[in-house]
């Protein structure tokens, strides 16, 4: 067995330690009730138990990145899948410094899920080894991605301390029209979550079925004379086809229930085969998420926000409060000197110039100065609690984007990392 295959082994072993740390840390927080025992030192003991389940799986999660760079000779942030694994790996690290800070195990109740998603999320990437174009044989690719990285890690979790917040300190009785726009709108954040939840459930299923559909686009070009050729793309589909390139014609479809073509063709302004699979793909993600948040609401009968909220009763929402303004003032020094000041130094040294208003620099600053406004916000207006942790939301939702949606959607030179 080599060190690529022996990482990604590894990396199994870290995702399922995160998810027993999960259920451990659950036992230690919501377990209090049905204790027989003191509730501190059932607190205590389960805490223990599910931070060093968690650390275990954070140093099988160092080793898969050891081993993936020390196999491959280059540092694993290059693609997708090696950057989201890294963030996960980051996370973690965040989540054990302020485990160190506070000595709260409420801590884990809410970044364990957050690093699980994320593992899961870059799970669905491929996992070969590809080789590095020139731009990005750089020491300071290695400083810029890892320091962005870990900033957009403590940023996550003053994310999800804030989404708790929230959930914590919403009043379910209050019938007024201020609090069901609350409600609304913290009810349609979890079920984002749960969207991009089903976007890893459909992923998975679909290509554990071996699920495949090819189109093929011809499209005319123009060269420098003037002179007009057409060309030929094709493109694979891992999901049944909803929507197909415009003027794509059909090459193979595997039949799914019924479904012998795509049902609709994706409109014109949508330029190139891989708009439509994108677009196919986003809409798959809806209809899973949509379907496992019915699922749930079925069950609970009731919102998924009704049913977290008196699993936090025990919590101290000031707390919450304070750790999400922490990680953020934590974050915030350390993205800017990976995603602002050394990006610019490496993109001067690969391109020739510190800065171009590539799609991925521009929402870099719009996240920087997010993150600016938060922070002015929170000192000097004096904007803690509830209006701080909508904030923290937000800032994560832009974090996301500039992560996911720049990379895999708006073309640029920092696309590379999307394939």
């Amino acid at each position: 067995m080599n060190l690529i295959d022996l990482s990604a082994d590894i990396f199994i072993v870290a995702f399922f330690l995160y998810c027993f740390a999960f259920i451990f840390y659950c036992i230690a927080v919501m377990g209090k009730k049905w204790s027989n025992r003191d509730p501190l030192l059932h607190e205590k003991r389960w805490g223990k138990i599910a931070f060093t389940t968690s650390s275990l799986g954070l140093v099988a999660h160092i080793a898969f990145f050891s081993l993936r760079w020390a196999g491959s000779g280059v540092i694993p942030v290059s693609n997708m899948y090696e950057f989201i694994s890294t963030l996960a790996m980051a996370i973690m690290i965040a989540h054990t410094v302020f485990y160190f800070l506070y000595k709260k195990t409420v801590i884990g109740m809410f970044t364990l899920p957050l690093a699980i998603i994320v593992v899961a999320y870059a799970s669905v990437f491929p996992q070969e080894i590809q080789p590095l174009i020139p731009a990005l044989n750089s020491i300071w690719l290695k400083i810029h991605v890892t320091m962005a990285a870990l900033g957009e890690a403590f940023f996550a979790i003053g994310f999800a301390a804030g989404l708790m917040y929230l959930l914590r300190v919403a009043n379910f009785t209050d019938k007024s029209k201020k609090a069901r726009r609350a409600h609304f709108w913290l009810e349609f954040s979890l079920y984002a979550i749960v969207i991009v939840v089903g976007f890893i459930v459909a992923v998975f299923a679909f290509k554990g079925m071996g699920y495949e559909a090819t189109f093929s686009e011809e499209k005319a070009i123009v060269d420098a004379r003037g002179n007009v050729e057409s060309k030929v793309s094709t493109v694979t589909y891992t999901m049944p086809p909803i929507v197909k390139p415009f003027n794509g014609q059909t090459v193979e479809v595997q039949p799914f229930l019924g479904m012998k073509d795509a049902l609709l063709e994706a409109p014109d302004w949508m330029n190139g085969v891989n708009a439509a699979r994108k677009l196919n793909t986003v809409i798959w993600s809806i209809i899973t998420g949509s379907l496992l948040y019915g699922l749930f609401r079925l069950i609970a009968r009731r919102s998924i926000s009704k049913m977290i909220h008196p699993a936090l009763s025990e919590i101290d929402p000031d707390d919450l409060d304070e750790i999400s303004y922490r990680a953020i003032a934590i974050g915030f020094p350390i993205f800017t000197l990976g995603a602002l000041i050394f990006a610019m130094i490496w993109a001067e040294i690969a391109w020739g110039r510190f800065w171009g208003w590539d799609p991925k620099e521009v929402w870099a600053l719009v996240t920087w100065l997010f993150y600016s406004a938060y922070l002015h916000f929170r000192l000097s207006r004096g904007w803690q609690g509830y209006k701080s942790a909508w904030l923290a939301v937000i800032g994560f939702v832009v974090v996301l984007f500039t992560l996911v949606g720049v990379n895999l959607i708006i073309a640029g030179l920092h696309s590379y990392a999307g394939v």
